[in-house]
């Protein structure tokens, strides 16, 4: 071990700190600072480092509880306590306002935690373990999450260390989910449940080339475009240029030098084109179901074309 080149010379033999007498230098350093030989009141002998006495951090052998620093209550004593591969050996000096304790790791090495992380389960090693997180792992084998039972864990991790298992859906097929998305619920499933719910929101659609005829009742205004309204984009030029969509195609309603004009454009667009392919579905499908083999000869046919510079609609039942 290194020689404690800043207290060389300074001999703290037979000096009192606290409850604690120094007896003798060890001849030996900790963090650089050299380690003295103490007896406490009650008998007891530690060792304890020159930085330690003169800052009053160690005061005796620990038979007196000391105060937490953050809330002033007495600090649980943890000396002799396992936390995962750690072994608390005693009091070290407080850190951010927090009680620390010196352990000593399975492997020989020693570490400094805080009394919070210790308990919490945040800190179990040295640091030796921090590749092995079997002593992290929660055990979900056999566990059901939703459609998923897991069935083992894998050694692949996501980027924030949650483990991947292997889960057995019950459609059959195999997956793997992290840890984190079994337990928080936001995977139930292989996908299927996902397709399965598609599919009968699908099945309650009604959608003419494309087209689906609940959007278009329930549309709303946008935010994504550069007015803030739907089918309205400003320009670099400052004026608003309005576009209506339909049947998978975009439709070039014109450019309007205010906004308010704009938008007073794009609403009439959407009670021509929109409000109208809506009122031609119902009055199409209210005939469609007193008679399906007439809906099966004369499908829906509703176009929009370009006429003169403005929108206009082509209805044809066949």
């Amino acid at each position: 071990m290194r020689k404690d080149t800043r207290t060389a010379g300074k001999d703290l033999t037979g000096q009192r700190f606290g409850h604690l007498t120094v007896i003798e230098k060890t001849g030996q350093t900790e963090n650089k600072y050299r380690l003295w030989l103490c007896r406490c009141d009650c008998g007891k002998e530690i060792t304890v480092n020159t930085k330690r006495l003169k800052s009053g951090t160690v005061t005796n052998c620990g038979c007196i509880p000391r105060k937490d620093a953050r809330r002033g209550k007495i600090a649980e004593d943890l000396t002799g306590q396992v936390f995962g591969y750690l072994t608390v050996v005693r009091r070290a000096e407080n850190k951010y306002g927090r009680t620390c304790w010196l352990c000593r790791c399975e492997c020989g090495k020693e570490k400094e935690a805080t009394a919070r992380d210790l308990k919490a389960g945040k800190v179990k090693s040295c640091g030796c373990r921090s590749r092995d997180h079997s002593h992290n792992r929660v055990d979900l084998t056999g566990r059901k999450f939703g459609r998923l039972t897991a069935i083992q864990p894998l050694e692949e991790r996501d980027r924030k260390g949650s483990v991947y298992w292997k889960c057995l859906c019950d459609c059959g097929a195999e997956t793997s989910v992290t840890e984190d998305g079994l337990v928080q619920g936001s995977v139930r499933s292989c996908g299927c449940l996902k397709s399965e719910n598609q599919k009968r929101i699908g099945e309650k659609l009604h959608r003419i080339d494309g087209t689906c005829v609940e959007i278009l009742e329930k549309r709303k205004s946008r935010k994504d475009n550069t007015s803030g309204f739907r089918g309205v984009f400003k320009t670099k030029a400052g004026k608003y240029r309005v576009d209506i969509g339909f049947k998978r195609k975009r439709f070039y309603v014109g450019t309007f030098e205010s906004y308010e004009e704009a938008v007073k454009k794009r609403m009439e667009a959407e009670k021509t084109v929109h409000d109208g392919f809506v009122q031609a579905y119902y009055k199409w499908k209210e005939q469609a179901d007193r008679d399906p083999g007439w809906a099966a000869s004369h499908p829906l046919d509703f176009e929009v074309e370009k006429k003169d510079g403005s929108l206009a609609v082509r209805e044809v039942t066949k």
